[in-house]
């Protein structure tokens, strides 16, 4: 596709264009004008410096075909210059009062800044109303994810207050799984919303991290092995790391928890090693495996592999998305594939700060 001229381009051309043919008509007709009227009406020319009539219907029509090409040029520049604007300017008013599914039309003939003016307020228009799809989603599943816990926790606490439960252990320690699990919740939501905003913080430090990550291990083994799960570590205890080790245990318990409530019971492998200048922490499972499709967007807030199976074994959907979210603090990424055996997720970043410069 050939690239439209830009405005000054534009601009100097027709302005040239208009220039030219003036010049032309005024210079070349009026040597036209007089070798005819010489020829054919010599007695039509003035002798005074007062014009004749013929001339004054000369000199009327040349003024009024300039005027003619200067009008043309005019709606010519003004269709491709102003109308575009006012498309613009119109939309803008819509989108102020609220309506974010106003876009400005783009004419074939427009210039080539205001082309690009037009394309990108509807880019800009189509991202605010992507944003604002999006957190009308966050609200509604917020407001979903904290309804279940707050919901058992008043009806436990009325049940206590007007008698109809006796006060036990089992029951303050499921009022207190609840708290936690609503603790866990606005963690999560924190550290989304601070790397949203470029806030997250990172205290990397050099740690022997095998050592850190063992101590996960060792907290995930008992419910790991009652679920059915033989858990396969693979650490590199010689490798020292420059990282968060606070932020990395808790993407790895997140990786962990989303593994005790989606993947089929069998092995499930935990590997922390070197590749080339990154550390790279996975954890692989034995099945049923993500969708080709869906892995790209597995990492999202409150996205799931299969909607009706996550609600069945629990979970907020925010898991993934803070494991994302903390390896791109440590300037790393996150990813998820199709393994030999089920599925395999992924954190890496670089190993130290001097080789993330490099």
């Amino acid at each position: 596709m050939k690239p439209t001229p830009g405005l000054r381009r534009q601009f100097i051309q027709s302005l040239a264009v208009m220039a030219l043919g003036i010049i032309f008509i005024a210079v070349f007709g009026s040597y036209a004008f007089y070798a005819i009227a010489v020829a054919y009406l010599p007695g039509s020319i003035s002798e005074t410096w007062m014009p004749s009539r013929v001339e004054m219907i000369w000199i009327g029509c040349t003024i009024i075909v300039a005027l003619g090409m200067a009008v043309v040029v005019a709606v010519r520049l003004s269709r491709r210059l102003i109308t575009p604007l006012n498309s613009v300017a119109h939309s803008l008013r819509e989108v102020a009062e609220g309506n974010l599914t106003a876009r400005a039309p783009l004419d074939d003939q427009a210039m080539g800044e205001t082309a690009q003016l037009v394309r990108d307020f509807n880019a800009m228009a189509e991202r605010l109303q992507s944003m604002t799809r999006e957190r009308e989603f966050w609200n509604a599943a917020i407001a979903h994810e904290l309804r279940t816990p707050v919901t058992i926790l008043r009806g436990r606490l009325q049940g206590l207050a007007e008698g109809v439960f006796d006060p036990s252990n089992e029951l303050f320690e499921g009022l207190l799984r609840q708290v936690e699990g609503l603790n866990r919740l606005i963690e999560d939501l924190r550290v989304l919303s601070l790397s949203e905003s470029g806030h997250l913080e990172v205290q990397r430090v050099e740690v022997r991290l095998a050592d850190e990550l063992s101590t996960v291990l060792h907290a995930f083994a008992t419910p790991l092995a009652a679920k059915g799960f033989h858990l396969h570590a693979e650490l590199d205890a010689n490798m020292l790391v420059e990282c968060d080790a606070v932020r990395i245990r808790q993407a790895l318990m997140a990786l962990l928890e989303n593994a005790l409530r989606h993947a089929d019971p069998g092995n499930l492998r935990v590997r922390l090693e070197q590749v080339d200048n990154d550390c790279q922490l996975s954890v692989e499972d034995d099945g049923p495996g993500i969708d080709s499709a869906l892995a790209a967007e597995i990492f999202e807030a409150f996205r799931r592999g299969d909607p009706s199976r996550s609600r069945k074994s629990g979970g907020s959907g925010l898991g993934l998305a803070v494991v994302k979210a903390i390896a791109e603090g440590h300037g790393g990424h996150a990813m998820c594939r199709a393994s030999e055996r089920g599925s395999l997720f992924i954190i890496s970043w670089p190993v130290s700060t001097q080789v993330a410069q490099r």
